[in-house]
């Protein structure tokens, strides 16, 4: 059964950074795309950032580009989100997801429950 846990959200001021960790268990996290979701009240679920499994091929969308970062340690079945200059616009639960391919950015198959982030003005 594949678990995912996230951690490292947290109330923050607009242009703090924080960093999210998302722990892969289950299946072999390292042989497929890993990505960053997020929620707002209200939202629909946004794709916020993907990484394939080699690492070479990332994805962010608009709003976030220049400003998040995605990594990965496939020894530790661990993806990383690094936001800096955090927006108030950027408050939502963040969950990480697996995918089923090692390079196709657009497809997953599993969620985290998620880690709140909250920005204050």
């Amino acid at each position: 059964q594949v678990q995912l846990v996230e951690s490292g959200g947290g109330l923050v001021q607009a242009g703090d950074s924080l960093r999210l960790s998302c722990v892969a268990s289950g299946r072999t996290a390292s042989t497929y795309v890993m990505g960053w979701f997020r929620q707002a009240p209200g939202m629909e679920r946004e794709r916020v950032a993907a990484i394939s499994r080699s690492g070479i091929n990332t994805y962010y969308a608009d709003s976030v580009k220049g400003r998040f970062t995605i990594s990965r340690d496939n020894a530790k079945n661990t993806v990383y989100l690094q936001m800096n200059s955090l927006k108030p616009e950027d408050t939502a639960v963040y969950s990480c997801a697996l995918g089923p391919y090692s390079s196709r950015l657009d497809a997953y198959d599993y969620w985290g429950q998620g880690t709140q982030v909250t920005v204050s003005s």
